[in-house]
């Protein structure tokens, strides 16, 4: 009767335990940066994009890379033209921000992206290329050579 007794009781402290304390703090939700501009609004409900980005984003990048279709719909760089926008001092955070619009959610969810090892993480407009070409093969004719590096000794 006892072991019984005692059996019942830990039971019920073991689900007090689980019930959630009242006052406790809770970890935040990340802050999404909606859309901005009169009528702007985001291609699919909030909802739809918290479940479901990652697969428009890598079918977008399918069709993109592998058939040649460029669409806008969930072009990744049209996520980033109208989510990540500067702050009131005109500061715009860089992906390693938890306040960047990509980052502080997968940072919240543990989740590791690489989107940005070769796209940028801000909008096109607020890159600054002064004057200098953007392209890929440009920039690596630009790089110095390893025997630039050691101080110009040949090998």
């Amino acid at each position: 009767m006892i072991n019984r007794i005692l059996r019942i009781t830990l039971i019920l402290t073991g689900f007090v335990l689980l019930l959630p304390a009242t006052g406790s703090a809770e970890t935040p939700l990340p802050v999404i940066h909606e859309p901005e501009g009169e009528g702007v609004k985001c291609v699919e409900p909030e909802d739809v994009m918290r479940r479901d980005h990652m697969n428009f984003i890598l079918h977008q990048r399918d069709e993109t890379m592998h058939e040649g279709i460029r669409t806008s719909k969930y072009s990744f760089a049209e996520c980033i033209n109208c989510h990540v926008q500067p702050d009131d001092k005109g500061n715009i955070a860089d992906v390693d921000s938890e306040d960047h619009f990509c980052n502080g959610c997968h940072e919240y969810a543990a989740v590791t992206i690489d989107c940005f090892e070769c796209h940028a993480d801000r909008p096109q407009k607020f890159i600054k290329r002064e004057g200098k070409s953007a392209s890929l093969q440009h920039e690596l004719q630009q790089m110095p050579t390893s025997s630039e590096d050691m101080g110009g000794a040949s090998k």
